[in-house]
């Protein structure tokens, strides 16, 4: 159903590098690469996610609630994401844990731009 989402970035080089490797164990790279705009993703068929530089060229700012939450397929890929986004840079919102007892396992991080991903895997 989710084709894309994006997220707004200052720097395009630092986002598409980030993103790239961060999500390559999950077989994703940047599948198109336009000037302001790159998608990121394992096929052209399923969700991507899409950095860019908003189109009126003022700053990205990160909505209050706003968040990206990415479902790698196991707990140990959840903790695995969540280190390397931190070895690439990101801050910590929120260490690897368990949130809803034998429901919803889940860490939290914000990339160089504020934007909050979340790495979760249910049951």
């Amino acid at each position: 159903m989710i084709g894309y989402v994006t997220l707004g970035v200052t720097n395009m080089e630092r986002a598409k590098a980030f993103y790239s490797d961060l999500l390559a164990d999950l077989g994703a790279s940047v599948l198109i690469d336009m000037d302001r705009i790159a998608f990121i993703g394992a096929g052209m068929d399923s969700p991507m996610l899409a950095v860019c530089v908003p189109y009126d060229e003022d700053a990205p700012h990160p909505g209050n609630g706003n968040m990206v939450a990415i479902n790698p397929g196991s707990k140990e890929m959840v903790d695995t994401l969540y280190h390397k986004a931190i070895a690439l840079g990101a801050s910590c919102d929120g260490e690897p844990g368990q949130r809803i007892p034998d429901m919803f396992y889940g860490a939290y991080v914000r990339d160089a731009d504020g934007n909050k991903i979340a790495f979760y895997q249910f049951g």
